[in-house]
């Protein structure tokens, strides 16, 4: 595995989404400095604020990810399977670097988490089955 070339665009990566936050933060910084002069204003500065946000979390995610991706670069662990140890695809790796699973484990992970999901809003709903709450 070409350790070189994964790092590199894992580092990239990485860079542009720093990017990206600090220029939403700075955005932030802007709104919560503003004075609108109108309701519909307030309203729509605070959803696009909030949305912001969201994508702001999801970056600061993806960059944990990416950095777990280097560390396990550095100890020769980059590209196996978190859940079942084998080798994950080169070509999955391209398309998302950071992966942690290879594509079956990823689907079944996927999958199970959907039925996991679903039990839990069953249980939330008043079920006082055992079964729910073995999962």
């Amino acid at each position: 595995m070409d350790y070189a070339f994964f790092e590199n665009l894992l580092k990239e990566r990485k860079k542009k989404l720093e990017d990206s936050l600090f220029e939403k933060n700075e955005i932030l910084r802007e709104w919560n400095n503003s004075h609108f002069s109108d309701d519909g204003d307030v309203v729509a500065a605070s959803a696009h604020g909030n949305k912001t946000i969201s994508i702001m979390e999801l970056q600061k995610k993806e960059i944990q990810e990416i950095e777990h991706s280097l560390e396990k670069i550095k100890n020769k662990t980059y590209g196996i399977c978190e859940m079942c140890d084998e080798e994950i695809s080169i070509e999955r790796l391209k398309i998302k670097p950071h992966a942690k699973y290879c594509i079956q484990c990823r689907e079944y992970f996927e999958k199970t988490q959907h039925l996991q999901d679903k039990f839990k809003n069953l249980k939330t709903k008043g079920s006082n089955t055992k079964e729910f709450d073995e999962i």
